[in-house]
């Protein structure tokens, strides 16, 4: 494109092309593609060998009292794998003992005492009268 230029007065005026880029995109669709998945199951034999622990317990009375100042038993492991674990038991001893805690010493004394104070006695007695049999002499005679 050709443009002409106008001369004015000396002066060139130039017009200034500029381009613009617009990008986009979209969506093409090229092929397509299926995907199918199947198992097959196979069985096959495994042989291993599987170790396992397990504790058996022996538990072994002993009944023996600790001397005076004897320190408590500790765990400990014998040569064959044995972990020997002392068990302790704290057992309260009670002793009886008579003691003479004190004497209670007691004596009888005589006191004599006067002593005066009104006191109701009562008596009773008796008086019998005889009477003459009674003038119809029917009954018979009676005490009064």
């Amino acid at each position: 494109m050709v443009e002409k230029l106008e001369d004015t007065a000396g002066e060139a005026v130039l017009p200034l092309v500029e381009e613009a880029l617009r990008v986009g995109k979209r969506r093409v669709e090229t092929g397509r593609v299926r995907v199918s998945v199947s198992t097959e199951v196979q069985e096959q034999v495994v042989r291993e060998t599987l170790r396992s622990e397990r504790a058996e317990l022996e538990r072994v009375p002993v009944g023996r009292e600790l001397a005076e100042g004897e320190p408590a038993p500790t765990m400990r492991q014998e040569p064959d794998g044995t972990v020997v674990v002392p068990v302790l038991e704290e057992v309260l001893v009670i002793e009886r003992r008579l003691v003479l805690k004190e004497e209670i010493r007691m004596r009888l004394v005589a006191v004599d005492e006067a002593v005066e104070q009104p006191v109701a006695v009562r008596r009773q007695r008796a008086s019998v009268e005889r009477l003459p049999p009674s003038p119809a002499g029917n009954g018979p005679e009676r005490d009064r």
